[in-house]
């Protein structure tokens, strides 16, 4: 059973359905809409120039010359909190806070500025090692009861710089000083087990930053890091696999919704719902893989990949065109035992006695099978899209 559905949920599933199955089909449908938007406030803070801005735009896959980029610079770009909506999941802000510890921001005044309990975590970003204005900050953050992380940025600068100096350059033992660091500069003011996280904010795949999400995956309550998963870049394929089978969670509540349609003695509901709720999730499963357009378009701008290179792996219409209900029929009707069962579901409502429950099972059943069908096609176009954007083959 899901474990993010909650038990009165289903309980007035059931009652509803008994008396009132258009409404129980409305229930399930508000519930997992309700789940998928629910609000997470990350904090990004840090000092000065240590490269908040460019994780922001990073996390939301938004080159910094795009529209709604967060301003970047060498110079303090941040005077006042600033909230940045995931393109696809505006429920995700990324709040980016002024430098700690400036003219304009002392650590005192700073302290008061933010109101700590508006956030569900928080990511202290360095550019160096983790200062004296770092460290007040968490130890702030920690009296709230707040998570936070610290993270050092720009690791691709320092191994660049490191490359050039040595004649045996050996990259992971840079990355395990300059973490090593990080960690015993930390513990010098008073943490005890600091875990720090080395980030390329150009290179998000590489380093620490799927490290950073298992971390958030493990400690976060279970509908914010439901949230969270939708809205993460796809920086490898596990992520794909994650949000796959996250999508895949809830088509049996979508089955459970389109067999309660089915319910209703009326010709031809239990199909245009059926297709009408597909629309919405397959929709959802386009925008969840950043197949649509507006985020290949991002994705260019962001690897340098141009957008027909990006457009050119993928091989399914899904893909390719905007959902509409004609395009779905198109595609179960290629598929022969998904439109026999969408036939046979009609017909069977009219048997006297068994022909409601029959149509509800048939109705189920199409939907799961169909919605499965669509998503496991979506996930394996995001996979191709993922390795084109590392400028890798292109098979799957």
């Amino acid at each position: 059973m899901d474990k993010l559905i909650d038990p009165e949920v289903i309980q007035n599933f059931k009652k509803l359905l008994e008396v009132d199955p258009a409404a129980a089909a409305e229930t399930i449908k508000n519930y997992v809409e309700k789940k998928n938007n629910i609000p997470l406030n990350i904090g990004v803070t840090g000092e000065s120039g240590s490269g908040k801005s460019s994780f922001v735009n990073a996390f939301r896959g938004i080159n910094k010359n795009s529209p709604g980029a967060a301003p970047t610079g060498c110079v303090e770009t941040t005077m006042d909190i600033k909230p940045y909506p995931h393109p696809n999941y505006p429920n995700v802000i990324l709040w980016d806070l002024p430098g700690i510890g400036t003219t304009n921001h002392p650590a005192e005044k700073y302290l008061k500025l933010v109101v700590f309990e508006e956030f569900d975590f928080f990511i202290i970003i360095s550019d160096t090692r983790f200062r004296e204005n770092d460290v007040k900050l968490a130890k702030e953050i920690q009296k709230m009861g707040k998570k936070f992380y610290f993270v050092r940025s720009k690791i691709d600068n320092d191994l660049l710089a490191e490359e050039r100096g040595q004649r045996d350059f050996d990259p992971e033992s840079i990355l395990s000083k300059i973490r090593q660091n990080c960690i015993q500069g930390l513990q010098k003011q008073g943490f005890q087990s600091p875990r720090v996280f080395l980030l390329s904010n150009f290179e998000l795949h590489l380093y620490d930053f799927s490290l950073l999400h298992e971390t958030l995956d493990i400690e976060l309550p279970d509908h914010k890091k439901h949230v969270l998963l939708l809205a993460m870049p796809n920086i490898n394929q596990e992520i794909i696999n994650k949000k796959k089978e996250a999508f895949q969670a809830d088509i049996k509540w979508h089955a459970a919704a389109s067999a309660a349609a089915a319910a209703v003695p009326i010709p031809g509901l239990s199909v245009a719902v059926d297709l009408s709720l597909m629309v919405v999730v397959v929709s959802q499963y386009v925008g969840g893989f950043g197949l649509d357009e507006s985020s290949l378009r991002r994705l260019a701008a962001s690897t340098g990949v141009p957008f027909n290179d990006l457009t050119a792996v993928l091989t399914s219409v899904l893909a390719k065109s905007n959902i509409t209900k004609d395009l779905l029929i198109k595609l179960l009707t290629q598929c022969v035992s998904a439109s026999a069962l969408m036939a046979a579901e009609e017909g069977s409502r009219f048997i006297p006695l068994f022909g409601i429950p029959v149509a509800m099972a048939l109705s189920f059943t199409v939907t799961y099978k169909a919605l499965n069908f669509f998503l496991g096609t979506l996930a394996d176009e995001a996979q191709r899209v993922f390795i084109r954007g590392l400028r890798l083959n292109t098979t799957v």
